[in-house]
């Protein structure tokens, strides 16, 4: 049995990860330098700068500070002051993934379901106008969807109000129960 890992065979496993990261990025909008980012953050040992961030990845500083903007922006690292008042702004990941995944939600995926809402409202209203019973069809469709997403805004506020084992613990009751 393999008991001790080697240094490269640890960095083999973080490197997998880190790519792991990288393709998650992508399918959430960002950028797979950004998941890089964020992979060597979460197994740094400490609070890394940018000139450091550069060091690890490879990436041009502009790169690395427009990624860590966007990063800050959607939660996914904070910053921070460098350790004995030093003026270099470091970075920490956030490491409750949860909370980043709230954070999201909150700030787009809300936002965007909000607009919907509205356009399936005003849609609805302007089929009323209609004289044609042609129309029907369509507002029976703009209802379902809207009924849809009445239903995902529901889940959303659910998602938002409850930790992850609060709401597995809350659909593990309900199948007890069927």
């Amino acid at each position: 049995m393999h008991l001790a890992m080697s240094d490269d065979e640890l960095e083999g496993v973080r490197e997998d990860v880190i790519e792991s990261i990288e393709r998650s990025a992508e399918v959430y909008g960002l950028s797979r330098s950004a998941g890089r980012v964020y992979g060597v953050l979460y197994f740094a040992d400490e609070p890394l700068s940018i000139p450091e961030l550069v060091e690890e990845t490879g990436y041009a500083k502009s790169t690395i500070s427009n990624v860590t903007r966007k990063l800050t922006r959607v939660g996914m690292i904070r910053r921070r002051s460098s350790a004995g008042g030093g003026r270099r702004v470091q970075f920490v990941p956030e490491t409750d993934l949860w909370f980043v995944v709230q954070d999201v939600f909150q700030q787009y995926v809300h936002r965007e379901m909000q607009g919907s809402q509205r356009t399936l409202d005003r849609a609805t209203e302007r089929l009323d106008e209609l004289p044609t019973r042609a129309m029907q069809t369509d507002r029976e469709r703009v209802e379902e969807l809207a009924a849809t997403y009445d239903q995902l805004q529901t889940l959303l506020e659910l998602a938002m109000d409850h930790s992850p084992d609060e709401l597995i613990e809350a659909v593990e009751q309900y199948d007890r129960e069927e």
